[in-house]
């Protein structure tokens, strides 16, 4: 089975892009992050490509996964027999936003 090409667009800290990373590394699959948050150019770029402003967006060889959760792109992959069913654990949760404290860190709650 060969490695799909994956470009992720995420941002630095959020429970969704924290998700899609670890539904990733899960599976031990290499990936392009595009930091949308640290690279203003990366947001543009991802808008462009999928029409609307929220992340995680993740290419999959091609095939736009827009505004999925880790939970959403792991099911993918596994859907479309990119990768195969592992018993290994993600590092965090593969559906979950931020916490309420992290909101407020940031000024959103």
């Amino acid at each position: 089975m060969s490695s799909p090409t994956i470009t992720a667009y995420l941002k630095t800290q959020c429970g969704w892009s924290r998700g899609v990373r670890a539904a990733l590394d899960k599976y031990r699959l290499l990936y392009t992050e595009k930091d949308v948050v640290q690279s203003p150019e990366f947001r543009v770029e991802m808008e462009q490509i999928s029409g609307q402003s929220l992340t995680p967006c993740v290419l999959v060889n091609g095939v736009l996964l827009a505004d999925v959760s880790g939970a959403e792109l792991e099911a993918y992959l596994l859907q479309e027999k990119l990768v195969q069913p592992t018993d290994r654990a993600a590092a965090v949760p593969l559906h979950g936003c931020c916490s309420d404290i992290e909101h407020a860190a940031k000024g959103l709650a």
